[in-house]
């Protein structure tokens, strides 16, 4: 999986474009001041934009490639960004430690992403807010372009599991929709995504 990614991220420009994701800039604002980290950050365009909002952020990912261009990317635009090259499998979430947690278009298997998101519950501080993009199932039905598919596609999330599997979080927002995506060449057209806006209680 590592080799996959970076070659992806190895060939020229971006792969999933510059522009943050539409759904992370509709609800960034919700994020308390403060730390946020990115999972699966991928080349950086989101982790790029928070930093532009004023957080402090650590983007991590499987692909050291991608993250030497989200590097450039927050050199580019006069931001510092922390990067870590880590396998969220086993990446340790301090406990209570993050205003927000950031997860857009990161498909895990579940035996990874479960447990992964009762780590991200425990990490966020009071307050704190998880903000997820992914696509559906419903994504492989409609052929859209983007997300993952045959073997994989048990990696897709539903709403009814991310609710029981983020247990402990006031879900503000929790839908699944289609909006069109257009997000580089690997995310075109319409796709089939759930969203969420999860906070801890205080």
């Amino acid at each position: 999986m590592n080799t996959f990614w970076n070659e992806r991220y190895g060939q020229p420009g971006y792969a999933y474009g510059t522009q943050p994701n539409e759904f992370l800039v509709s609800v960034a604002q919700k994020i308390p001041a403060g730390r946020v980290l990115c999972l699966a950050e991928g080349q950086g365009r989101n982790a790029v934009y928070l930093a532009k909002l004023g957080y402090e952020v650590v983007a991590v990912d499987l692909s050291d490639v991608g993250l030497a261009k989200a590097a450039s990317l927050a050199a580019e635009q006069g931001v510092s960004l922390h990067t870590q090259v880590g396998n969220l499998a086993n990446f340790e979430i301090q406990p209570g430690s993050w205003q927000g947690i950031v997860s857009i278009f990161g498909h895990t298997p579940p035996a990874v992403r479960k447990p992964l998101h009762r780590r991200v519950v425990q990490g966020l501080a009071p307050g704190g807010v998880f903000l997820l993009e992914a696509y559906t199932p419903r994504q492989v039905e409609i052929g859209g372009i983007g997300g993952p598919r045959g073997e994989q596609a048990d990696m897709l999330m539903s709403l009814s599991e991310l609710r029981a599997e983020l247990e402990g979080l006031t879900l503000m927002h929790a839908a699944e929709l289609d909006r069109d995506v257009n997000e580089g060449q690997f995310h075109m057209g319409t796709g089939a995504v759930v969203q969420i806006v999860g906070v801890k209680p205080k």
